[in-house]
């Protein structure tokens, strides 16, 4: 499956280096991992005897060439499988890169075997527990064949023809799930939308699940930091790899290209397990919007309050995933069926937070988007619409570049669920605004709340998220708009949660005062009395970077931008408050 609106470049070959592990030789065979055995010195020795088959070829349906790792419980007993599909390398485990990142959020090394894919599960937790553990290096990774693409339908087939070789291996009880994190999560949703017959059950834990929106243009912006980091420091292989970020140049509205990188939700219908988060923000929009659009009727949402990676290998949580599994691979009367439908986090962010909070639905019952209005005189928000019009804005490139409004709660209020920002807004001396907007929590003295999302909390952290990495500082709920694409999509729009089409441009007039809608990432909020609520917009980004290292997007504004507020212009921030 070819499709010719995709552009190529020359990948480089996997070799020594900071990506490069133990296990990244090409060595085909199989070979028997004792009990104690430990892969170096820094990781976790295995508590049983794995079987482990090395390189295995898998063909793809159109002739291509895969190689596979495989690792299982030394035995006759069949058991079931779990896939881990991504591009990164299946024997990236033990490399200077993944020890690195696990260093820099604050987790032990010691804690895993090194066995494992980065972002996937552990073969030495699970093989001890019945599950056989896939790890591949898929088209035009490494030693396998073809050219590696991104986040799309191709990668579905492909996984489904992987997932159809497993479940007949003579070893295999006929079920095979998938889980990880990050690009893991991703392609669950491609290869559960292509329904292959022995897929039992996923668990995608958070990732994007529309490149377009999530990824290259989030807001109709051409913010592609991160997406050349992915691209440029992965799809290692011997062929060509996708250029995402020429392709989002050459295809700045959304088309079919685009549309390709969309799941099919409504062909999802596999028992599924989604854990998201609030702080996010290259995963959170996205992990939600699959949530609510799949079409699963045995699905669970876990709303955690920190990051992926020490949720993903933290002990209890594993316990939790494989009570999953067990129920829906190896038929355990569990009583996994009981579980709460949705468990969400409250966040204090003054060491405070209430995890695992029950309910049925996301938001949970007793909800009410209640309407905040702007105030552009008194830089309020109120639940009444002021009578008199007002404006209110900045300067770009001025100090200050924005402008704020704030209320104060004078009783314990929360918010769960979704926000967004309807607002008036107007262009002087310009015909676009790049607009970004964040929803800040403050104390009781108007000093701004953040809270740390992984253990390290030192000295490098603190630097590098002062002015970006936002998925290791929780700052609050933002979103963003390039207002000539705030044409809003009517088929996937809800009151709740605004979805844009992308699809067209239309520029500002000289005075034109136009209406957009923001949509926020959802939040999960609690105030005590006298705590306060900070909207703030600019025409620049206030969170920075999603990761360390990116670069930083610089909007293409000018001019002066201008809120209009009350009357016939009363823009608004929709929260979603919870009763008590």
């Amino acid at each position: 499956m070819r499709d010719d609106r995709k552009l190529f470049v020359p990948s480089s070959p996997l070799e020594p280096g900071a990506r490069y592990g133990i296990l990244s030789d090409f060595e085909p065979g199989t070979r028997t991992l004792e009990a104690g055995f430990r892969i170096a010195p820094p990781f976790k020795p295995l508590t049983s005897d794995i079987v482990f088959e090395k390189d295995v070829p898998v063909t793809l349906r159109d002739g291509v060439t895969i190689y596979v790792d495989v690792f299982r419980p030394a035995g006759t007993e069949k058991v079931p499988v779990i896939v881990a599909w991504s591009p990164y390398g299946k024997g990236q485990g033990t490399s200077a890169s993944l020890m690195g990142i696990f260093g820099m959020v604050g987790l032990n090394n010691g804690i895993v075997s090194g066995l494992e894919k980065f972002e996937g599960p552990d073969p030495a937790y699970w093989c001890a527990r019945g599950y056989a553990i896939c790890n591949p290096d898929v088209r035009g990774v490494a030693n396998s064949e073809g050219d590696s693409v991104l986040w799309d339908r191709q990668e579905g087939l492909d996984c489904y023809d992987l997932v159809e070789w497993l479940g007949v291996r003579d070893w295999c009880t006929g079920k095979v799930a998938m889980s990880g994190t990050s690009y893991l999560a991703v392609s669950q949703w491609f290869t559960a939308a292509e329904q292959p017959p022995h897929l039992a059950a996923i668990n995608p834990w958070e990732g994007v699940s529309d490149v377009y929106r999530d990824l290259v243009r989030r807001g109709g912006m051409p913010d592609t930091g991160f997406a050349r980091q992915l691209q440029e420091g992965s799809f290692f292989g011997k062929g060509q790899k996708e250029d995402i970020v020429a392709e989002a140049e050459r295809h700045p509205l959304m088309d079919g290209l685009w549309e390709n990188k969309i799941p099919r939700f409504e062909n999802i219908t596999v028992p599924a397990y989604v854990v998201a988060s609030y702080s996010n923000t290259l995963h959170t929009a996205g992990t939600f919007r699959a949530w609510r659009r799949m079409a699963s009727e045995q699905k669970w949402l876990r709303v955690h309050n920190s990051q992926e990676w020490p949720d993903y290998y933290d002990e209890e949580n594993r316990e939790d995933l494989r009570g999953f599994f067990d129920h829906f691979l190896k038929g355990a009367d569990n009583g996994w069926e009981q579980t709460p439908r949705v468990r969400y986090s409250v966040l204090d962010l003054e060491g405070g937070d209430r995890i695992n909070v029950p309910a049925t639905r996301f938001p949970p019952t007793g909800v009410t988007s209640t309407k905040y209005y702007l105030d552009g005189r008194s830089r309020t928000l109120a639940t009444t619409v002021p009578t008199a019009e007002a404006t209110a804005g900045y300067v770009v490139g001025a100090n200050p570049d924005t402008v704020s409004f704030v209320t104060r709660f004078d009783r314990e209020t929360l918010l769960v669920g979704y926000p967004k920002a309807r607002l008036w807004v107007e262009a002087d001396g310009c015909d676009d605004m790049d607009l970004f907007v964040l929803v800040q929590k403050l104390d009781a003295y108007g000093t701004p709340l953040q809270e740390f999302t992984v253990p390290n909390q030192g000295a490098l952290i603190q630097d590098v998220t002062e002015r970006g990495a936002s998925i290791l500082r929780y700052k609050g709920s933002d979103g963003r708009l390039r207002v000539s694409m705030r044409h809003l999509d009517p088929a996937l729009s809800t009151d709740e949660v605004p979805a844009h089409s992308f699809d067209r441009v239309e520029k500002l007039a000289p005075g034109e005062v136009a209406e957009v809608e923001i949509d926020l990432l959802p939040v999960g909020l609690a105030f005590r009395a006298g705590q306060q609520l900070r909207l703030v917009v600019s025409g620049r980004s206030l969170l920075g970077t999603m990761m360390p290292g990116n670069r930083e997007y610089v909007p293409a504004n000018s001019g002066r931008h201008l809120v209009h507020t009350g009357g016939d212009h009363a823009s608004y921030l929709q929260l979603p408050v919870k009763a008590a």
